[in-house]
């Protein structure tokens, strides 16, 4: 704060919140997004009930924009700095691009979502020891190639849909251990 001043502070606070509030605006904009909430600072979430928003962080990915996924309800989390000022065009621009592809059906997205649909079902009926042997199962295809897939909605997809929350401790650990190995 010495360094940069009140004035600096103020001036960097400014620029962020103006910022937040310019995307927060360009992110409602774009069809089929929403912004969850009213938030009055600089930190949010992007949403979608029309588009998978997993799917959409894969496309940013590609445009070099990584953005944290959440679930319940699943949604991509944004903080805002004093950077993204001078990249928010360019980042709505991309966000508009990803969400265009999105729209689009593809043969890839219908094999995630049958695939998340089948661990949906499956999970709630099959007893619970063999949903734990099911996920140790899925971890160890979703790292077999020493590395994390290119596209992670489709496991990102899949966490949401496991009930017992132990089962999703399991599978990172295990993908976690298959990279590092």
């Amino acid at each position: 704060m010495n360094y940069l001043g009140e004035e600096g502070y103020l001036h960097i606070t400014d620029t962020v919140m103006k910022t937040a509030k310019y995307l927060q605006e360009g992110i409602k904009a774009i069809p089929g997004l929403t912004v969850l909430g009213d938030p009055e600072m600089s930190v949010f979430a992007i949403a979608s009930r029309k588009m998978d928003v997993n799917e959409i962080a894969d496309e940013l990915e590609l445009r070099g924009w990584h953005l944290d996924r959440q679930h319940f309800p699943a949604c991509l989390h944004m903080t805002v700095n004093y950077m993204h000022a001078a990249v928010a065009d360019e980042f709505l621009s991309d966000l508009a691009a990803a969400a265009g592809v999105v729209r689009k059906p593809s043969l890839r997205k219908t094999a995630s979502k049958f695939l998340i649909a089948s661990a949906n079902f499956l999970t709630r009926i099959l007893p619970e020891k063999w949903v734990s042997a099911l996920m140790g199962k899925v971890s160890s295809l979703l790292g077999g190639g020493g590395g994390l897939p290119s596209r992670l909605a489709p496991i990102y997809g899949l966490i949401g849909t496991l009930p017992n929350r132990g089962d999703l401790k399991e599978l990172v650990l295990d993908l976690l251990d298959s990279l590092t190995r």
